[in-house]
Formats: structure tokens, C-alpha cells, sequence
């Protein structure tokens, strides 16, 4: 694993080439993965939740009828900038510009999803973002991890390594109690009982 978190520029050069560099938009891939990820929550309602790394908004419109406060946070402001668009007509739905673990979100949350978001951080960083989740993370809060699992050239880590970085930080703290992988990613979903 690498010690260098991937950088803003990083991130604002990408969406300076492409205002969908991943296809949230278009793929059938990402739509199957949305609705999964979507499922893995049961229907549940929450009162306070984040999504990190909301990229252009596309996860966070399905997420938002779940919840009663979303927060969306992404490093890129030309994503941010899409996303609000994307969710202009969803009242409880928001965003902030936030590079994570050095800027946080204020305040707990019983929903926490990083979604494709945790192999952006080097080690130290990685377990920085899992120590703020465990504090953020409300009594019988869930945290959903859904990450891709081929080839990250550029990124710190692996899907696999990441996520699995991030599980153990959290224990004992956090439970896993769902896990299931796909052919292209593996969907982790972690709470905090009582």
C-alpha cells in the first residue's frame, strides 16, 4: 500500500477532461451497482446521512429518498458543481467541498457510505477516514463500502486492499455484517450496534 493519498489536482484535472470520467451517467455497470448498493440498506430510513466522495450526484439521488438529511461531500468542485444540478429538486440533499481525512464532515451520521472512494487514500490517511467514521458513526449507525475490484493503476491501493485496511481499523468498534462481491466490485456494510 501506498503512503500518498491522491490530490485535488489529481481530481480537477480529471474532470477537466471529462464531466463523467467513470460514466455514472451511462454505464449499465455502475446503474446495477446503484441498485445493489441501494438494496443493501433494506429499505431503512435515515435521519442523517454523508456520502463521501458524491462525485457528480448520481448515487447520491437514489440514496436521497432514504433519508431525511444527506450530506454530499467530494474533493472536486466541478463535480460538486454537477451534482447539485443533478439534485437541485431534492430539498434535503446537500453538498460541501471537503478533502477527507484532513476536513470532515461536522457532526454524526447514521448513514456513512464511501462508495469507489477509499483506495484515493494512502495508509495513514486510510486509517485517519476510518478513525473520523468511527466517531461520526451514530449508535446502530450502518456504513456501506462498495468498491471496484480490477485493475487501479494510479490509486494507493486496491480495491481489495483498501477495504480491507478500512475493516480493520474499525474492529472491534464496527461489525461487518453483510459482504457480498460481484464480478467488477464488493459491496462491505458495516454497523455499529446499540
Amino acid at each position: 500500500m501506498s503512503d500518498a493519498s491522491l490530490s485535488a489536482a489529481y481530481f480537477d484535472k480529471l474532470y477537466a477532461g471529462d464531466p463523467d470520467p467513470w460514466r455514472f451517467r451511462s454505464s449499465d455497470y455502475e446503474r446495477e451497482k446503484y441498485a445493489r448498493t441501494v438494496a443493501a440498506l433494506d429499505g431503512r430510513r435515515f435521519e442523517r446521512a454523508v456520502e463521501v466522495g458524491c462525485s457528480i450526484g448520481e448515487l447520491t439521488a437514489r440514496l436521497a429518498p432514504l433519508c431525511d438529511d444527506l450530506l454530499g461531500v467530494d474533493i472536486a468542485q466541478a463535480a460538486l458543481d454537477a451534482a447539485v444540478e443533478r439534485n437541485r429538486e431534492t430539498p434535503q440533499v446537500r453538498f460541501q467541498r471537503l478533502a477527507l481525512p484532513g476536513e470532515q464532515p461536522d457532526g454524526v451520521f447514521d448513514l456513512i457510505v464511501l462508495s469507489e472512494v477509499l483506495y484515493y487514500f494512502g495508509a495513514e490517511d486510510l486509517k485517519r477516514v476510518a478513525a473520523w467514521v468511527e466517531t461520526a458513526l451514530a449508535p446502530d449507525g450502518v456504513v456501506l463500502a462498495v468498491h471496484w475490484l480490477g485493475e487501479t493503476p494510479d490509486y494507493p491501493h486496491t480495491g481489495d486492499e483498501a477495504v480491507e485496511a478500512f475493516i480493520r481499523a474499525l474492529q472491534p468498534a464496527l461489525t461487518t455484517d453483510r459482504q457480498s462481491r460481484q464480478a467488477q466490485y464488493r459491496l462491505d456494510r458495516l454497523v455499529r450496534r446499540g
